[in-house]
């Protein structure tokens, strides 16, 4: 049991950004982490043995949310002649996925600093507070840091960023 503990416990944080990404509702991302390790525990003799069960939990979440989506869409079937024209069509999905990759290009742009505090503060959802003890800086310093990292990363989606390296250093003068 406390094997299971060691390897299982470490990998909960990463189980709820998952589950958070699959399911737009946050109780029930919850409460699908929490089915997929009762799921995991009761069939710990499953899992085989060789190092971390890291995709084995993912999958078990993966099947559990996939298996709750599809429950959750009725399935009704309509004569294709009397079938509305918007059921037979879906939005292009290649916009998104560009802005996505265009985002993540955009992330790279911005300086440590600013990239380090976006990411604990916007994707691990951690309070400004939180995301200062993880830095190792003050709460205002924070503040500040996400202040620009938000406006440099729309300037650059927006394309009117001006070009300064992520790798150079931004000399101020303080009197």
């Amino acid at each position: 049991m406390s094997e299971m503990l060691l390897l299982v416990e470490p990998q909960i944080p990463a189980l709820r950004r998952y589950a958070r990404a699959l399911v737009p509702d946050r109780s029930a991302a919850d409460d699908l982490v929490q089915d997929c390790l009762e799921r995991a525990i009761s069939r710990w003799h499953q899992w085989r043995k060789e190092g971390n069960p890291r995709a084995w939990l993912f999958s078990i979440l993966h099947n559990l949310a996939m298996h709750r989506l599809a429950k959750a869409r009725p399935v009704r079937q309509v004569a294709l002649e009397d079938a509305d024209e918007s059921a037979l069509s879906r939005p292009a999905q290649q916009p998104d996925r560009i802005e996505h990759r265009d985002l993540l290009r955009a992330l790279d742009q911005l300086n440590e600093a600013q990239r380090s505090v976006l990411l604990l503060v916007g994707v691990e959802d951690l309070s400004y507070a939180e995301a200062a003890r993880v830095l190792e800086v003050p709460i205002g310093t924070v503040m500040s840091r996400l202040s620009r990292a938000r406006e440099k990363l729309a300037q650059i989606m927006e394309g009117t960023a001006v070009d300064t390296p992520a790798t150079q250093p931004v000399l101020r003068r303080i009197k």
